[in-house]
Parts: structure tokens; C-alpha cells; sequence
């Protein structure tokens, strides 16, 4: 499908929990690519798909089955509801991320529900969805997929950082494009900060007035992946065997946790920013003001929070522009970041 402009949904489910992000946008191709945001909302899970969804990496492949039909027919449902709130018409297609049950590529590993084929059929729309697992079948990490998306829609910034579930960077590198993830945030953040009876910690409230023992912090900060080079990425498997044990192991308050990992964050994130850069940080932890100071007084780099849409859209937008690159059989998968044996246009269209 070559055309000139293209309007589509773009959906995602990130490993924060939040919610499914909906952004209806119409991107346009003249030389070089541009975009418009129309419309976009975050719907939040009931407390059973919050639970259900924090439990798949403990289900079975037969149970995960079941679930994933369960969700694709919610998720179709949320859809159709975006839809015809917003009077949305002439779609080109639906874009669709799903939500990350399992994510192990080292054992060829991945998978996402909400991807099954009868979604094209709920929405009576074209879908392209399940955007990971032909790079992990090409050897690639499956992850992180939206560099193409910076590379073509932001070129005008040294490095896209996204704080959400993890923080992931993408930036050029000898006229390469690589990205990986840093390290987690609010998969870590919000799960204390929940014990404390917040959904999350605003503007990293409660960490700033925490105490930083630095013996947890060093031990965090030694942690073998950050001295991993990338093509590399993170996932829940690796923060329940690697950090919950050592946060836990400390038997320090919430606010203390808090404290140290937000520290750690930012650690993390400045030791990979070159001096002097500037970028674009979207993403739920972009309105951290604790980290991105923290952030600030460890690097001199420019950091650039945009708009409310594209700080908590991005997401969404880009998934909803690898689909269209998808349907023009377009490369929308960098072996230089995902590790993959080469270039590829990934994912996969279902018809009405």
C-alpha cells in the first residue's frame, strides 16, 4: 500500500501497566516523513486485567492461550470504542503492539498477546500487529523496535530516551542507528511506590525525600548488564531474578527504595549520554522532575520534554508508524539495534 498519506491507530501496552494507548494520527511521506496527532487517550485496566497481565509470565503456553483470546477480544473491543468516540473514518489500518507475556530472546523467545487473527475481523479494519517475533526469529533481541521511528520522525535530536516500563535510548553511532534498553523504571517505581498506596511516584516526590544508602546503590550499579554492550534489552524475567531479590534483600523502607533506585536511574542514564547532546525524553517517567534533575546535575546535555501527546504517545505513534512501513514493505527493523542477521520489515497483516 505506496500512498502519500496514511491514517491509522496506533496501540500499546507497556510493561508499566498504565493502561492501552490509543493515538489516532495521519502521517504523511514528502521526501521525509511527518505526522499528525489527531487523537489520543490512555484507557486504564480494570483490577482483574491489571492482575492478570503483572501474572502471564507465570502461566502456562496453554493458559496463555486463553488469556490472549480473552484480551483480543478486550482489546477489540477498547478499539472499536476509541473509534467511534473520536468519529474516526477511512482507516488505513490498525496498528497493534499487544501486551508482552513472555520476552526471552536468548531461548528464541517472545510473545504477545492481543495479536490473534480475529482482531481484523472485531474491528473490521486491516491490522498489522506482532511486530517482535520475526527479529527474534532472525536472531535479533526483538527489541527495541521504535528507533526506526526516531531515526525517521525525530532526526533533529542526538538521542530519543523513553522513560516508561524501562528506559530505552536510541542514537546514531558511526552513521548507525543503535538502541537498547538502560535499565527499568517504572516497572520498579510503581510497584513501591503501590506499597505505599500511590498508583505511582509523582514528580519523585516520595524518592527525593528518601535516604541513599550506597551500599544498595553500588550494588545496583554493578550489576553485570550495564557493562553489557548492545544489542541488548531488559524484561520482567530479568528484573524479578536480578532486582526485586536485592531490593528486597536490603529490608529498607519504600521511600528509601525509592530513593536509591531513582538514583540508580539516573546513574544509568547519564553514563550513556554524550556531554553537550540534546534530546527528546517522552515516556510516564519524563514527568519525574526528581530523576530528570538528577539526570541534569550528572550530565550537561540538553533534555527536551515535548508536548503532553508525545510525551505519553510516542509509543503508540511509532507502533502506529512501523504498521504503515509494514504495509509498504519497508524496512521497520535495524540489525543495529535489534542484533537481528539483517534489515527487516516485520510484523504481520491480517485483512478484514
Amino acid at each position: 500500500m505506496i500512498k502519500n498519506e496514511y491514517n491509522v491507530v496506533g496501540v500499546m501496552s507497556g510493561t508499566s501497566l498504565d493502561g492501552i494507548d490509543l493515538v489516532h494520527a495521519k502521517f504523511f511521506f514528502n521526501e521525509s516523513w511527518t505526522f499528525n496527532i489527531l487523537n489520543a487517550e490512555t484507557v486504564a485496566y480494570s483490577s482483574f486485567w491489571y492482575e492478570t497481565l503483572k501474572g502471564l509470565i507465570n502461566n502456562s503456553m496453554d493458559e496463555l492461550k486463553v488469556i490472549d483470546a480473552d484480551y483480543t477480544e478486550y482489546l477489540g473491543h477498547v478499539i472499536n470504542s476509541f473509534i467511534d468516540k473520536h468519529h474516526i473514518e477511512n482507516i488505513d489500518a490498525i496498528c497493534s503492539h499487544g501486551h508482552t507475556a513472555w520476552h526471552q530472546p536468548q531461548n528464541g523467545l517472545t510473545y504477545q498477546i492481543g495479536n490473534m487473527p480475529i482482531l481484523a475481523e472485531l474491528l473490521q479494519e486491516t491490522v498489522v500487529c506482532d511486530f517482535r517475533v520475526q527479529d527474534v526469529e532472525l536472531g535479533g533481541q526483538g527489541a527495541p523496535l521504535v528507533p526506526i521511528g526516531d531515526e525517521l520522525l525525530f532526526s533533529e535530536y542526538d538521542f530519543c530516551l523513553n522513560l516508561g516500563g524501562f528506559a530505552n535510548i536510541s542514537m546514531d553511532l558511526n552513521n548507525e542507528r543503535i538502541a537498547y534498553d538502560i535499565c527499568p523504571v517504572n516497572i520498579v517505581l510503581n510497584k513501591y511506590a503501590k506499597q505505599l498506596g500511590f498508583d505511582y511516584d509523582d514528580r519523585g516526590k516520595i524518592a527525593e525525600s528518601g535516604t541513599y544508602f550506597s551500599a544498595l546503590g553500588n550494588a545496583l550499579d554493578s550489576l553485570e548488564y550495564y557493562n553489557e554492550k548492545p544489542p541488548k534489552s531488559l524484561g520482567l524475567e530479568w528484573v524479578n531474578k536480578t532486582i526485586f531479590p536485592l531490593l528486597e534483600s536490603s529490608k529498607l523502607k519504600e521511600k528509601d527504595i525509592l530513593r536509591i533506585f531513582s538514583d540508580h536511574i539516573a546513574n544509568q542514564i547519564a553514563r550513556v549520554l554524550k556531554k553537550d547532546s540534546k534530546g527528546l525524553v517522552t515516556g510516564g517517567g519524563a514527568y519525574n522532575a526528581y530523576i530528570i534533575s538528577k539526570i541534569k546535575s550528572n550530565i550537561k546535555a540538553e533534555i527536551i520534554i515535548p508536548s503532553k501527546d508525545l510525551v505519553e504517545f510516542k509509543e503508540a505513534l511509532i507502533f502506529a508508524f512501523l504498521g504503515i512501513l509494514k504495509l509498504r514493505n519497508e524496512v521497520n527493523c535495524l540489525k543495529s539495534v535489534t542484533g537481528a542477521s539483517k534489515n527487516h520489515s516485520s510484523g504481520r497483516i491480517f485483512l478484514q
